[in-house]
């Protein structure tokens, strides 16, 4: 692992999204595991970074001053750069406005409401966080009709998968895979990627220094 890059977060779907993107990249970069319930990303030091005390945030030390990322979209568009072809098509073109397409979906018609919903909860809001939720995954049900191809956005993994896939698995036992069988396909083919396998354990019981 390389220190020019460091990248804090926990065991959480927008952290661990960061690191698949990361490591499918072929980017080298040091897991810094924030422990959420010991409040860690409210210290001192953590906010100098990440000022709202959220996970996940990426730093690169290669460049000066050290670039500072701190929205695990953001990172998955800093991986894509630096690694061209490796999460979307090289270049304008249909297929790589449609990888763009199919990301936002996911970041926006199922990610957003179902952080939303999370929110809510949080604060004892249950009845007003169960539409969100159903909204969530019935739009992720609704991405079955992407699946023409092996993956989300065509015949080439991307960032698509990444944006559906930490999601799909939190809730994959609320699904009747039954009913889906090309989502049910998908997700054991992403599930077994080597670089997906890696960013799914970035944050596993290591230590932050």
């Amino acid at each position: 692992m390389s220190e020019i890059r460091e990248l804090y977060g926990a065991s959480t779907g927008n952290s661990v999204r960061a690191a698949i993107a990361l490591t499918e990249a072929g980017i080298e970069f040091t897991p810094r595991c924030l422990d959420l319930l010991s409040g860690d990303q409210r210290t001192p030091e953590y906010l100098a970074l990440n000022p709202l005390g959220k996970a996940p945030t990426f730093v690169d030390h290669s460049v000066s001053p050290p670039l500072i990322i701190n929205q695990s979209n953001a990172i998955i568009q800093y991986a894509d750069e630096h690694a061209p072809g490796r999460l979307s098509p090289r270049g304008p073109s249909a297929q790589r406005y449609r990888v763009y397409d199919r990301f936002y979906f996911f970041v926006t018609d199922v990610i957003a409401p179902s952080h939303a919903a999370f929110f809510l909860r949080q604060i004892g809001q249950q009845n007003a966080s169960a539409p969100l939720s159903r909204r969530a995954l019935e739009h992720l049900m609704a991405a079955e009709a992407f699946l023409e191809s092996e993956y989300i956005a065509g015949d080439a993994f991307s960032m698509a998968d990444i944006s559906a896939f930490t999601f799909t698995r939190s809730v994959r036992d609320q699904i009747h895979w039954e009913k889906w069988p090309r989502m049910a396909r998908w997700l054991a083919l992403i599930a077994a990627r080597p670089a997906v396998k890696l960013g799914m354990q970035a944050f596993e019981s290591k230590p932050s220094s």
